[in-house]
């Protein structure tokens, strides 16, 4: 561990710490306090509230945990079985299962307290049938779980009546939980505490949002902000640890440079960062063929089941490449990492820093490379004055071989491939017409044929934005790409027969008069019309008698039985009506 004169002996913290709780730092290594831990312990042992704003990777974790741990021992009244003394509520799966780690590790000298895990991913009777049976005294969740298990009161589940005994609510990554839309599972949990709580709010930033959920759910906060000063006038946001670069080069020599990036560091543990799921799902397919001995992973928010199982492989792994969106991007902590790759810069400049975040952790070292094209370049002064984020620019990857023609075979010989590819620009293109640097991120000044070719495209897709626009720098593919057929068979012959019913009816229809043409409008005007549709939807079956939502709910819960997340008794229970919804 790195002993800076800022960091202190746990011996010199203001309240004296249980033993077994000293005994169990030492074991992990933990021989120094970082500031936000040495600030947040001592209030939060001492009753009060705390709202905590701090760097990434500067030990947030622990700044709650060995307080909410305090706290239960010194209960007048031990709690018992089923009874709840903490909460901590955190925006992803992935995050909810390492704070489980860390509380787990220290209740090793605490067998009696008990937690549990209640994450969206896995089947919700399962959680349900535990906590009948053992109970919990720390509960660790994401807030649509959580909300959805204070409702199953009628089940058997009740933790709305669990948490009566609640002493510590933890909002962890709180301005994460209201950028990905949990405000209302939010204000439904607070509901369900008690107001005599210690309440901790940790967040990497301070929003208006953030600041409205200190006012709504603490009381008479005590403000921590622990920033990393590197020098005289100047705060920066992300760790002093950190070596933050970028590098220069057109959309189509991206790709090769990334895999030369990769190739040259194969015993490196490294993420690479791109800004759809579709991207990680097609990038990082190809990267599993180009890049050798190298474990490559991917994980992306539209995984459900995969991604606790994915995140422990690479966690585990001591090299080796993870392919991911945003979702990885906050509180995350991945032991050794020492490259951050932002293969497409994020949407928001905070997102930027909480990707480099992932490395560089704890006083540790480590690296940051983004890739931006050269229209994109006063992106750098942009992150130095907003983020105070200071990069410097990376000379240009060496040994650079081209890649594309074989990312392009692999399309060929396979159908899924190619639709991963096709599925990949198009989502692009609309999360780039997204980003809140607009004056930087123009989509009008997009390169569309450099992109095509950089993203290995056989052929450019239909979609509203390329109509009417020709593309001489790009080659399309000089066979018909509807020949291409999918390696797994079954899909195959599925696509087969739609084709032959497709061109059935087109021979039934010959002889109707052709329908007037209707020219598609952009996909960001059909997506606003399609959220007025939805819109008009939800308050059309509002204004039902409930036989609609019956109906709804037979069909979710159909769906859960198809996908395996429920068994056929839970199925029959649930439709006869003897659990409620």
């Amino acid at each position: 561990m790195d002993n800076t004169n800022d960091r202190t002996k746990w011996d010199n913290l203001a309240v004296k710490l249980n033993d077994k709780i000293l005994e169990t730092l030492r074991e992990l290594q933990f021989t120094n306090m970082t500031p936000v831990q040495a600030a947040c312990i001592p209030l939060f042992m001492s009753n009060k509230d705390v709202a905590a704003e701090a760097v990434t990777g500067s030990g947030k974790t622990l700044a709650f945990v060995i307080p909410l741990l305090e706290i239960l021992l010194r209960r007048e009244e031990k709690l018992k079985k089923k009874q709840v003394g903490a909460l901590v509520v955190t925006p992803t799966r992935e995050l909810a299962v390492q704070i489980g780690e860390v509380i787990e590790r220290f209740l090793r000298s605490f067998p009696q307290f008990t937690q549990i895990l209640m994450i969206g991913g896995n089947n919700p009777m399962c959680d349900v049938e535990k906590f009948k049976e053992n109970g919990a005294n720390i509960v660790v969740g994401t807030p649509g779980r959580l909300e959805d298990m204070f409702r199953r009161k009628s089940e058997g589940a009740d933790l709305a009546g669990s948490v009566k005994t609640l002493d510590v609510l933890v909002l962890d990554e709180a301005d994460r939980l209201l950028d990905m839309g949990f405000e209302k599972s939010l204000n439904a949990i607070l509901g369900f505490l008690p107001k005599q709580r210690r309440t901790g709010l940790f967040s990497a930033t301070q929003t208006q949002e953030v600041e409205k959920l200190v006012r709504a759910g603490l009381r008479n906060p005590m403000r921590i902000a622990v920033k990393e000063k590197p020098g005289a006038g100047s705060t920066r946001k992300t760790p002093a640890a950190l070596r933050n670069y970028y590098t220069v080069c057109r959309a189509d020599e991206k790709f090769n440079a990334l895999v030369a990036f990769l190739r040259q560091r194969k015993h490196h543990k490294q993420l690479v960062f791109f800004s759809t799921c579709a991207c990680v799902d097609y990038f990082g397919r190809a990267l599993e063929t180009l890049v050798k001995k190298v474990p490559v992973l991917c994980i992306h928010g539209k995984m459900k089941n995969k991604r606790n199982k994915i995140f422990d492989d690479f966690r585990a792994l001591k090299s080796g490449i993870l392919v991911c969106t945003d979702v990885m991007a906050r509180g995350i902590d991945i032991p050794d990492v020492e490259w951050v790759l932002q293969y497409d810069p994020p949407s928001s400049a905070s997102a930027f820093v909480h990707r480099c975040g992932r490395t560089a952790r704890i006083g540790n070292s480590g690296n940051a490379l983004v890739f931006l094209s050269p229209m994109e370049e006063s992106y750098v002064n942009f992150l130095s004055i907003n983020q105070k984020c200071p990069l410097q620019k990376m000379a240009p990857v060496g040994d650079v071989v081209d890649v594309l023609a074989k990312v392009k075979a692999l399309a060929k010989a396979d159908r899924a491939m190619f639709d991963k590819g096709m599925k990949a620009f198009v989502s692009y293109v609309q999360s780039y017409a997204k980003h809140e640097c607009s004056l930087i991120f123009r989509v009008k000044d997009l390169d569309y044929s450099s992109m095509a070719r950089g993203f290995a495209l056989l052929r450019l897709p239909k979609m509203p934005e390329l109509r009417g626009k020709s593309f001489p720098d790009f080659r399309p593919a000089d066979f018909d790409t509807e020949s291409i057929r999918y390696k797994d068979k079954q899909r195959e012959k599925l696509r087969q027969k739609t084709l032959a019913e497709l061109k059935e009816k087109r021979q039934d229809d010959g002889e109707r008069p052709a329908p007037k043409h209707v020219r598609k409008q952009a996909w960001s005007k059909q997506k606003a019309k399609k959220e007025r549709r939805v819109k008009n939807t939800k308050r059309k079956l509002a204004q039902d008698d409930g036989e609609v939502e019956e109906l709804l709910k037979d069909t979710r819960l159909l769906k859960k039985l198809k996908k395996g997340q429920i068994c056929e008794e839970d199925f029959e229970r649930e439709i006869s009506g003897k659990a409620s919804p």
